[in-house]
């Protein structure tokens, strides 16, 4: 069974739970340091490598982000694939990058890079694996979502963050996606400790609006990272939501969930919606009654992404 994330992660400051914790993610962030002291990235001279991951645990929008470079590069006629880590739970991020392009996937990436290598690939995109220190990337995107930010700052199990905040000096390029709030503070908190950063916004704007009605009442459910963002969105385009259910990120439903998904629904007499994530999770059910969204992120300066990237392939 998976979890949700602790509230407290995303409280603006830290709380008491938050301190209790505090020593575990002392101890936890120094092993880190020690493991990367013993490992020696390597660097791919036949492949050009773009890492794109977050520090933040979920819901960044780092898949989107892959989604968004491959349709750049392919533009630009280059051989491109994605590599992603072989996860037993993250199948449908696996589905997404395949229906798009060709995905080579294994339990340890370096090996998903070779047999990329092999097939005479150009560039590989990664979707995750920053914290992987066995790939000296030629690009690394950070990615963070506008709504959680950095949470209340902490790392895990303290707070929501992978490693700490400082280590955003270490990135050339820093997405912020989601909506268009709060952009101005966070590009100014990024700016004190990283000044010669690149930031770039990402919107999130939905593909499939002629399939659905924004005049119907909706019963909106997720199990993706964020499932703020998603109803900022629905908020957007102006779809009312009556009722909303979150799931934990990566969540695969069983037949009692739906059941009380069009159970809930039907008693409130509206539709059910969702994202198009989730829908791949739910091959094994009768989806007549579930619709879905489906977005893309787009870069508001695309043409600052098109600089950074035209770099590798100089």
């Amino acid at each position: 069974m998976k979890l949700k994330k602790p509230l407290f992660w995303d409280y603006k400051k830290p709380n008491i739970i938050a301190y209790f914790f505090w020593p575990i993610s002392i101890i936890l962030q120094f092993l880190n340091s020690l493991k990367k002291a013993t490992i020696s990235k390597k660097k791919f001279n036949n492949i050009k490598t773009i890492g794109i991951g977050n520090i933040y645990i979920g819901g960044t929008g780092k898949t989107s982000l892959c989604l968004e470079v491959y349709e750049i590069l392919k533009k630009k006629k280059l051989k491109t694939c994605f590599i992603k880590k072989d996860y037993v739970d993250q199948k449908d991020e696996q589905e997404i990058l395949e229906k798009k392009g060709r995905l080579f996937k294994s339990n340890k990436r370096v090996i998903a890079l070779k047999n990329a290598v092999k097939e005479e690939y150009e560039i590989a995109i990664f979707d995750d694996g920053l914290q992987d220190e066995s790939i000296n990337y030629d690009l690394s995107f950070l990615c963070f979502n506008n709504l959680n930010w950095i949470g209340n700052g902490l790392t895990i199990p303290s707070g929501p963050l992978r490693e700490n905040f400082t280590n955003i000096k270490r990135y050339n390029d820093i997405f912020i996606n989601g909506n268009l709030e709060n952009l101005e503070n966070i590009k100014k908190e990024i700016l004190k400790i990283n000044p010669k950063v690149n930031i770039h916004i990402g919107k999130y704007v939905p593909q499939n609006l002629d399939e659905l009605d924004n005049k119907e009442d909706y019963l909106a459910f997720s199990g993706i990272g964020n499932h703020k963002t998603f109803l900022s969105m629905l908020k957007v385009n102006n779809f009312k939501i009556i009722k909303d259910i979150e799931f934990p990120d990566h969540y695969y439903y069983s037949k009692k969930d739906i059941d009380e998904i069009i159970s809930i629904s039907n008693d409130l007499n509206c539709k059910i919606l969702t994202t198009e994530k989730d829908f791949f999770r739910l091959k094994n059910f009768m989806t007549d009654n579930i619709k879905f969204i489906s977005s893309k992120l787009e870069i508001l300066d695309e043409k600052k992404l098109l600089e950074t990237l035209s770099k590798i392939h100089e």
